[in-house]
């Protein structure tokens, strides 16, 4: 066990005076994904360890803190990184006179939050230290090397994006892409998807098809099956009751999700939902995806499953869904009627 260094036996160092001794060392420790905390525990460990190296360096057991509570969250933003913000704020009220982290990535993997960091270390002259050395923002030299590092833990995060979006999209054209599979279908050991052998889950599921064709409204065919005590099938994908399969009462969008996938027509189909960077939260990974018009759709392949209804019976029922929300709008729009009297500025103009 490394013994704690006393303070007159600390290393020194030329860019390290008293002022920054006398306030806070932070440590900041973070891990991209839940995976890597679990799988990589080195990584984590050595992060930790820094703290033996602001002992070291001069700052006592009271000085210093460590914020861990982002491992397991994306470096690419701030925004869902409580412990980055609070990183941050301290530098802001002047209480912090180094930072460490294991590398800058660890910091941040965006250039704005990096350099929002580094110009509030320059104001308030807190140094940032890394594996490779210390670092003083306010000097020209130590700047544009932290600059650098920045930039490159960005463009590597882009990089990597990159190459597993090409790998994905290169398994998708090659058909051996693995999707989560719709309730009604299994995959086999050896990779063939098959519907479900549970004829209860095949004769639901064909009800909805056949009453939608009958009555030509999603919220007709929910009506129906709650009038007639009808439950829809879920197979579980996560959670504790993974792989189960369980029945629920019917919804609204359980039903529209059924009539509007198309692997109930036996179609492979990839990027029905694409990101709209102007919708994205940082804290909702999930969030900012809209569905988008089958033209737009990445990738496209019939005949892959087998098949619930048609191919040309399903695209019969996505015209009919669609002119049922145009029925709808112009509906709403009649019933508001024309603003008459009242007391309101231009009331019926």
């Amino acid at each position: 066990m490394n013994a704690t260094p006393s303070p007159d036996t600390h290393i020194e160092h030329p860019k390290i005076t008293s002022q920054h001794r006398q306030r806070l060392a932070y440590i900041y420790v973070r891990q991209s994904t839940v995976k890597q905390v679990r799988q990589n525990q080195e990584s984590q460990a050595y992060q930790y360890r820094l703290r033996q190296r602001a002992l070291e360096l001069g700052w006592s057991e009271e000085s210093i803190r460590i914020i861990d509570s982002d491992l397991g969250t994306s470096g690419s933003e701030s925004t869902a990184r409580v412990g980055f913000q609070t990183l941050v704020a301290e530098v802001s009220l002047g209480r912090v006179g180094i930072v460490f982290g294991y590398e800058v990535s660890r910091l941040a993997r965006n250039n704005y939050d990096w350099y929002h960091l580094l110009d509030l270390s320059a104001m308030f002259g807190t140094l940032i230290a890394d594996c490779d050395g210390i670092y003083d923002p306010r000097l020209y030299n130590d700047r544009l090397l932290l600059g650098l590092k920045g930039t490159m833990s960005e463009a590597e995060l882009h990089m990597l994006r990159q190459r597993l979006d090409a790998g994905r999209m290169n398994q998708v054209q090659r058909g051996v892409y693995r999707q989560r599979l719709p309730t009604g279908y299994l995959r086999l050991p050896d990779g063939t998807v098959v519907k479900d052998p549970d004829e209860q889950v095949r004769q639901v599921i064909t009800l909805v098809f056949e009453k939608f064709s009958e009555v030509g409204s999603a919220n007709k065919v929910l009506r129906y099956l709650r009038q007639n005590k009808i439950l829809l099938p879920r197979r579980q994908s996560a959670g504790p009751q993974a792989d189960q399969l369980l029945w629920k009462v019917a919804s609204e969008a359980a039903v529209t999700d059924m009539l509007c996938n198309p692997a109930y027509a036996g179609a492979f189909a990839y990027g029905r939902k694409q990101k709209d960077p102007k919708r994205q939260d940082a804290a909702r990974p999930a969030a900012g995806r809209i569905r988008r018009p089958l033209a737009e759709w990445l990738h496209l392949q019939q005949d892959v499953y087998p098949a619930y209804i048609s191919w040309e019976q399903y695209l019969s029922n996505q015209e009919h869904i669609r002119q049922n929300g145009l029925r709808f709008v112009e509906s709403r729009q009649e019933a508001q009627g024309v603003v008459r009297k009242g007391p309101g500025l231009l009331q019926g103009r």
